[in-house]
């Protein structure tokens, strides 16, 4: 038997599993690297976060990924070279981390690298009848990562989810589910990063399938966007403390809020795609708004985020009462004004943070993509949600051996 083989019996059999968990998201800050104990499978599946750490990136990595990152048009010469670029990027920054943590690559079951998405183009959005399918789009290649740290490696977790059907966003679901459903409350996980998205779920024990996930809209991509444009080294409005010195323009977030997406049906998934620059170029000019002063610009933007979220999660219980506790993580759960806004639209929610759950929002994403490659190695495929959406009953990730 190949011996990468016998080792994954193993591991599949072993009580827990030492896995490092890699997320890179849309907002192109760095790279997230948790290190996890995970005890179990399935529903009751006990966490250890041993180490957490956010490598950021470089601007040259950042300009690197920009130049193709959400862009319709690329040089495929340069997406080629990209893609085991980033793979040997991310494998150096594991290696590193553990060295400082004084633990051996020997010592780490498995890697579960998100890599990073450059494109995601569900069908209602691309709406090309020559592909009807959704698609998306990760770089960093996983045999790379494997290769240069000598840890199986599994990767590429969202292509699953769409050859089953999904379109392979949001998967923070099936984390959510397995860790942090509780027998005492219902619970909204709200997620924002580039792209805000929420999952609920019900009471632990209860119907499994009316559990569900969802984009809502802009997160902080746009807020990110614009102070890069305007403000050149910043790379975000630190502790939201621009969006909090402006107004809110009313004309402009009409306008933001005209396009269809915000009407759209539930579930839905969206990225920097559509929520671009030009996005808001366009809304500007519509809206005469294109001279606004930043901190205006900025918060319209975060008020849009909060409006989008609002709107989605009443959308969502319309014929009941929203969840009373909401639990944020990602970027914008450090924006002030984002959250002040979020607690006018649903005044009825109790608002705190993951971590009071035992999961650092900071390094959620990253926890969750270890938890998907626990699953696959050692569980069964994952089946939430039926009742709401199509969430496939999959096992994701593909497999690298290191040799």
């Amino acid at each position: 038997m190949n011996p990468f083989l016998a080792r994954l019996h193993h591991l599949a059999q072993a009580p827990s599993r030492r896995i490092i968990g890699l997320m890179s998201g849309t907002s192109l800050d760095g790279l997230d690297v948790a290190l996890c104990r995970l005890t179990g499978h399935g529903p009751g599946t006990q966490l250890e976060l041993e180490q957490f750490r956010t490598i950021p990136y470089s601007e040259e990595t950042r300009a690197r990924i920009r130049t193709v990152f959400a862009r319709e048009q690329v040089s495929l010469e340069y997406l080629t070279l990209l893609h085991p670029w980033l793979g040997s990027l991310h494998a150096t920054a594991i290696l590193e981390c553990l060295d400082d943590w004084n633990i051996a690559p020997a010592e780490v079951d498995l890697i579960a690298s998100h890599g990073q998405t450059v494109y995601h183009a569900p069908q209602h959005q691309h709406q090309r009848a020559d592909f009807p399918r959704n698609a998306t789009l990760q770089l960093g290649d996983g045999d790379h990562v494997a290769v240069e740290t000598g840890i199986i490696t599994l990767s590429d977790f969202r292509q699953k989810h769409i050859a089953a059907g999904g379109e392979g966003a949001p998967l923070a679901a099936y984390g959510d589910f397995l860790l942090l459903s509780s027998p005492d409350e219902e619970r909204l996980l709200l997620n924002l990063g580039g792209i805000a998205n929420f999952t609920y779920l019900p009471r632990a024990g209860g119907n499994a399938s009316t559990a569900f996930s969802t984009d809502t809209g802009p997160g902080n991509t746009l807020l990110d966007a614009t102070v890069r444009a305007q403000r050149p080294g910043m790379q975000y409005d630190e502790d939201g403390r621009l969006a909090a010195a402006g107004q809110v323009h009313e004309g402009l977030l009409t306008a933001l809020l005209g396009h269809a997406f915000f009407a759209a049906p539930l579930p839905k998934t969206t990225g920097p795609e559509l929520f671009s620059p030009s996005f808001l170029a366009e809304a500007q000019q519509r809206s005469g708004t294109a001279h606004l002063r930043l901190e205006d610009t900025l918060a319209t933007l975060a008020e849009l985020s909060a409006v989008g979220v609002a709107r989605a999660v009443r959308a969502a219980f319309a014929e009941q009462a929203i969840p009373a506790a909401i639990y944020t993580s990602g970027g914008g759960a450090h924006n002030p004004a984002l959250l002040a806004a979020l607690s006018r639209h649903l005044p009825e929610a109790r608002f705190g943070s993951t971590d009071a759950l035992g999961v650092p929002g900071d390094a959620k994403e990253a926890i969750l993509f270890a938890v998907l490659a626990n699953e696959a190695v050692a569980g069964q495929p994952i089946s939430i949600g039926a009742g709401r959406q199509r969430v496939p009953a999959v096992s994701m990730g593909k497999i690298s051996f290191p040799g």
